[in-house]
């Protein structure tokens, strides 16, 4: 079953399974920085994702809803850990001060001027503090407590939730 995402109190209402687990960044805990190939679940994931496909899920997932079929396998390797992960900002809902629910994507212009990634390579974003960005071509990190989802908005079908903590501009490592 999709999820599909329009009103801010509806989002928070559906993603309720994932910010059970979503607690504010300590600086005690440790944050793990992944990559967009990180979020591709192994061969071992993907079995396992066939099997939700299918109904079938494992006695530690029954509050988990079986993944959609049009929906890429997702990992949970990263589920309900802080994690930090550089991309590009696609705004969903706007504030007069700033952007509180966007896309987080892997490259310029996805959702927008080309067809979507998958769904295992997108992530919808939830910020408690309204974000400005000076643009969609500057790249953020944003760091929070990962969750996975099977979520549908008007721009594509997403597969990971993140709780934002922080959200900062990139910044090269000039070696």
């Amino acid at each position: 079953m999709k999820t599909v995402l329009g009103r801010r109190p509806f989002l928070r209402l559906c993603m309720a399974p994932a910010l059970a687990a979503a607690v504010p960044l300590r600086a005690s805990e440790e944050v793990i920085e992944i990559d967009w190939a990180d979020l591709i679940p192994s061969e071992t994931d993907a079995i396992g994702s066939a099997y939700e496909t299918l109904g079938i899920i494992g006695h530690d997932q029954i509050s988990a809803a079986p993944a959609d079929p049009g929906f890429a396998p997702v990992t949970d390797a990263y589920t309900g850990k802080q994690i930090r992960i550089p991309g590009y900002v696609v705004p969903l809902e706007y504030l007069s001060t700033g952007v509180t629910s966007f896309l987080l994507v892997p490259y310029v212009g996805a959702c927008i001027h080309v067809p979507p990634p998958p769904s295992n390579q997108l992530i919808l974003v939830d910020s408690a503090e309204p974000q400005e960005f000076s643009g969609l071509f500057e790249p953020v990190y944003v760091t929070g407590t990962l969750g996975t989802t099977a979520a549908e908005t008007d721009l594509a079908d997403v597969g990971y939730f993140l709780r934002a903590d922080i959200v900062e501009p990139y910044t090269f490592d000039a070696d």
